[in-house]
């Protein structure tokens, strides 16, 4: 898989321990993620864009991320569970955030931890 990772432009290999003693939150965990890892909000990004250009009017981030787990399945660092389904929500309002014309693609629930 070292072709794929490759591939990656600008993709920077860490390795972030959280203390045993201090679980961090969700929203501190994707935070690190993210930072470590800024490739995938713009490979989701693409996905979305593709996907919509091809007349799709919605999209699940559930399915985004199934792409994106075939696609680069090695490629992530700094959480065990690569693509955390935790993140997905997190995900989705960065990508309506940046991208506010697509507020109506994706369906957005209220969080229920921070």
């Amino acid at each position: 898989m070292a072709a794929v990772q490759d591939e990656i432009p600008g993709l920077v290999i860490h390795t972030v321990r959280q203390p045993d003693d201090q679980p961090a939150s969700i929203q501190a965990q994707f935070e690190m993620f993210h930072l470590l890892n800024p490739w995938v909000l713009r490979a989701l990004e693409a996905l979305t864009a593709d996907y919509l250009a091809r007349g799709a009017s919605r999209v699940g981030i559930g399915m985004l991320f199934e792409v994106l787990r075939w696609r680069y399945v090695t490629a992530t660092e700094g959480d065990e569970f690569r693509l955390n389904n935790n993140f997905r929500s997190r995900y989705v309002r960065l990508l309506i955030e940046r991208h506010p014309e697509w507020a109506g693609a994706f369906e957005v629930r209220s969080l229920r931890t921070e």
